[in-house]
């Protein structure tokens, strides 16, 4: 049976959705707070769909690397404590999912869904043409500047899908880290790049061709009103919207929109990224990066470089922090010199909704015909295509 569904959130996770769900023979109205789609979270983030990098952050021994971290100018993990209940009840369950038996179970159920994520990507860049959003199979390298880590590294390599470099065979597959002091390297040859936003551009492009989605943008949704167990509208402004099955994708600000007997444990992990233009006396890496220690991440966008790092656990602030964005330009800059123009470079900060355990919450709730896919913090383009299909199979 044909549902009218309205999704609330136009970023990628809401966009995936919306496409998965006209996909399945649906019908969809999504509603996006702000005036454009996919300008917030999904706008620059680090580029980089890590399928078999997704071990959730929570970890036997984190929290005490945390303080560690905490105490360095450059650390790449910021907190900042707030009079703020959900921000305690966050950190607690973070803490309490900082087991080892916890982590692999929970990365278990990632992995799962990424290589999920990754299958229905192709099938949507192959079956349906889905294309022009600076989409490669480049490779990942994970580099390491101290044998300590690299010997950690190398406990979790995947034989069968990783290849183990030493920083001679390191060079030779990436020459712009000649002068870079990394000892030794792990290879995901099949990991894959491509940019978030363009990505969504893509989607609207296509939900808006279909003639099965109609978009109301620059409308923020204040509250959810429910009878019995059903919602039966939204409230939009001044305004009410009637809806007969509703997905909620609106990333941090979901908790908020949260009824009765829902709990949505999702806070936000502000990040930042440097978007570069590369010329042509640039050298950029052909592979992605991630520089293990530092916590920084380098993508090759067509004729752009990303750069993202940063976790600040800070509240509901969504500004730019102009110090830790100079903290990564001066990082970059000391290990990529020569890769982009990072003073032409495009500055971003954004909020990733992320659940505690690290594993995003997708499905039914308490509500006959409400539906949630929120909560995939660094890893919403990564996890979306899978996300958005796995719940699509589900409604229908």
């Amino acid at each position: 049976m044909k549902h009218k569904v309205t999704v609330i959130g136009g970023g990628v996770i809401g966009l995936a959705t919306a496409y998965a769900l006209v996909r399945e023979g649906q019908s969809v109205e999504l509603i996006e707070a702000r005036d454009s789609l996919a300008s917030a979270t999904s706008f620059a983030n680090g580029g980089q769909l890590s399928y078999r990098y997704v071990a959730p952050l929570a970890d036997a021994g984190v929290p005490w690397q945390a303080l560690g971290w905490l105490l360095q100018g450059d650390s790449p993990l910021r907190l900042r404590l707030r009079l703020d209940p959900a921000q305690w009840r966050w950190l607690m369950a973070f803490m309490g999912a900082c087991r080892r038996s916890v982590n692999r179970r929970n990365g278990a159920q990632l992995l799962e869904l990424a290589l999920h994520s990754q299958a229905t990507l192709a099938h949507w860049r192959e079956n349906d043409g889905l294309t022009d959003f600076a989409w490669r199979r480049n490779g990942k390298l994970v580099a390491f500047r101290s044998e300590r880590a690299f010997a950690r590294g190398r406990e979790h390599v995947d034989t069968a899908n990783q290849q183990v470099l030493d920083g001679t065979d390191l060079r030779a597959l990436e020459p712009t880290l000649a002068d870079v002091p990394f000892i030794g390297g792990v290879l995901t040859p099949d990991e894959e790049v491509a940019d978030c936003h363009r990505f969504c551009e893509r989607l609207a492009e296509r939900l808006r061709a279909c003639g099965q989605c109609r978009f109301l943008l620059g409308r923020p949704v204040t509250r959810l009103l429910a009878h019995a167990d059903q919602v039966v509208a939204l409230q939009v402004g001044e305004a009410r919207v009637d809806v007969q099955r509703l997905v909620l994708c609106a990333g941090h600000r979901s908790a908020g929109l949260g009824l009765p007997g829902m709990h949505l444990p999702v806070y936000p992990l502000k990040g930042y990224s440097l978007t570069a233009p590369i010329a042509p006396k640039h050298r950029a890496p052909e592979v992605s990066i991630t520089d293990y220690e530092r916590k920084i991440v380098y993508a090759r966008l067509d004729r752009q470089l990303r750069v993202a790092a940063m976790v600040d656990i800070v509240g509901f602030d969504e500004s730019v922090d102009a110090r830790r964005l100079q903290s990564m330009r001066r990082l970059a800059l000391e290990t990529l010199p020569n890769a982009a123009d990072y003073g032409q470079a495009v500055e971003w900060a954004g909020m990733r909704p992320a659940t505690p355990t690290g594993v995003p919450i997708i499905g039914a709730t308490a509500y006959r015909n409400l539906w949630v896919n929120l909560g995939h913090g660094a890893l919403g383009f990564t996890l979306a295509c899978g996300s958005a299909e796995r719940l699509a199979r589900m409604m229908g």
